[in-house]
């Protein structure tokens, strides 16, 4: 029954691919922002599925240290992406930009955008849902995790290849269908078979139904740090740019956060469930799929099944095209001084860099959370402060930036380096801390002297 139904899944993505072929547009606003057309109901369900990729991580969480993932994976997210609703996208949509390293250049000159490129391409790249991928065809067909990884990869970018945002938005409307169905199915299952809170209580270790999980304050607080990088998050920018309007965004984003909080509720519910009845799980990325194997009968395992994978492609797609655009167009097409036409076929085949860098990465590191956590601390001191600055009246000389998004970078990346292998961060302090230091200390006076 789960083969049946993966196979009819990986139909509708192929006709997908066929519907596009020969239809490639040459313009880089419709491939890259599909024509500035996007409606409410498109940007609401593509943002809300794209930004939800990491399902098997939450799982993995959840499974380990209970509760504590709504205060680490909900409750930051939630509050700047209606801090970016509110101040950001509104801003965003009007600047008329197709990325965020074309609004650096316009603020801060070209090495800046650049810099910028360069990290966002690294942070933007889906290794960590490349993995997520890898595990589920493992799960469904026994195939070893780097077949997985390969397989799933090809099957995500074939469509992006020609069709760009237009092709992700439209995946995106059917893969928010079957995301919610997923969860809708099994948690109620669980419910009815074993009980309510009352069972979880029972059967859960103490410190699940803790805020902090039994890891301490800093663990959690570091998360609202890093979640930070929501301000700069590019998925956020690409849809303001494609939005009909600017009032669309906004309502767009907001929308997407009351979708998040119903989300969240049930995948750390069933996470809950996972840990009481799969206590001995050797590998806690599989808490969902295994879950579902005890919990559901055939039929609705593979409903489920197909919502996971729908769920984790959503976002691989449309981050492998952002990848791709930064690598093509930012990063090659910027260096060389390409037109638009000539930066869109490099952007194209860029996917195949981003896909290579993405696999790689993926098949390094084992953890899902590890993955987001080592990015977001490297990534958010470059972007944070410049990006901010650049939506208001705040003029920074280019120089600084580029001191600053180096030396920020650099220190976060060097301390990150410094404690791995030490059962912790580095001196005890998370590696994005020393990082927007840095950048706090080199533009925060260039703020008030320009403000």
């Amino acid at each position: 029954m789960t083969w049946l139904a993966t196979g009819i899944y990986a139909a509708f993505l192929l006709l997908m691919v066929l519907r596009l072929m020969g239809r490639a547009s040459g313009e880089a606003a419709d491939y890259i922002v599909a024509g500035r057309t996007l409606t409410l109901p498109a940007f609401t369900a593509s943002l809300v599925t794209t930004w939800y990729g990491g399902i098997l991580g939450i799982g993995e969480y959840t499974w380990r240290f209970g509760v504590s993932n709504w205060l680490v994976f909900g409750v930051p997210y939630y509050l700047y992406a209606i801090i970016f609703a509110v101040f950001l996208a509104r801003r965003a949509r009007r600047s008329e930009a197709l990325t965020i390293p074309d609004l650096l250049e316009r603020r801060y000159g070209r090495p800046a955008a650049l810099l910028g490129a360069g990290t966002l391409f690294v942070m933007t790249a889906p290794a960590a849902y490349v993995l997520m991928l890898g595990v589920m065809i493992g799960v469904i067909t026994g195939l070893p995790l780097w077949v997985g990884v390969f397989v799933g990869t090809g099957l995500s970018v074939g469509y992006v290849f020609r069709g760009g945002l237009r092709a992700v938005v439209a995946t995106d409307m059917v893969q928010f269908v079957l995301m919610f169905l997923a969860f809708l199915v099994l948690v109620p299952v669980c419910v009815v078979r074993w009980g309510g809170w009352s069972y979880l209580v029972t059967h859960l270790p103490e410190s699940h139904l803790t805020w902090d999980g039994g890891l301490g304050a800093q663990a959690i607080v570091v998360w609202y740090f890093i979640a930070m990088a929501t301000l700069v998050e590019p998925a956020f920018y690409q849809r303001c740019y494609a939005a009909r309007t600017a009032g669309t965004a906004r309502r767009g984003i907001g929308a997407a956060v009351v979708l998040w909080i119903i989300f969240d509720f049930l995948t750390t519910t069933a996470g809950l469930y996972a840990r009481a009845l799969l206590p001995d799980l050797a590998d806690p990325v599989q808490a969902f799929p295994l879950l579902a194997q005890k919990a559901l009968p055939p039929y609705l395992q593979a409903v489920f099944t197909v919502g996971l994978l729908a769920t984790i492609m959503s976002t691989i797609d449309s981050y492998a095209l952002i990848g791709a655009v930064t690598l093509g167009r930012d990063v090659i097409g910027r260096w060389r001084g390409l037109t638009e036409g000539g930066s869109l076929r490099v952007v194209r085949w860029a996917l195949l860099g981003t896909a290579a860098v993405s696999v790689t990465l993926a098949l390094l590191s084992g953890s899902v959370v590890a993955l987001w956590k080592a990015l977001g601390s490297v990534g958010t001191p470059v972007l944070l402060l410049p990006l901010i600055a650049a939506h208001s009246a705040w003029r920074m000389p280019g120089r600084a930036v580029v001191l600053s998004m180096v030396l920020s970078g650099g220190v976060s990346l060097a301390w990150l380096v410094l404690g791995r292998g030490g059962g912790g961060p580095w001196l005890g302090v998370e590696p994005i801390f020393p990082g927007l230091g840095v950048s706090v200390a080199i533009l925060l006076p260039q703020m008030a002297r320009k403000a």
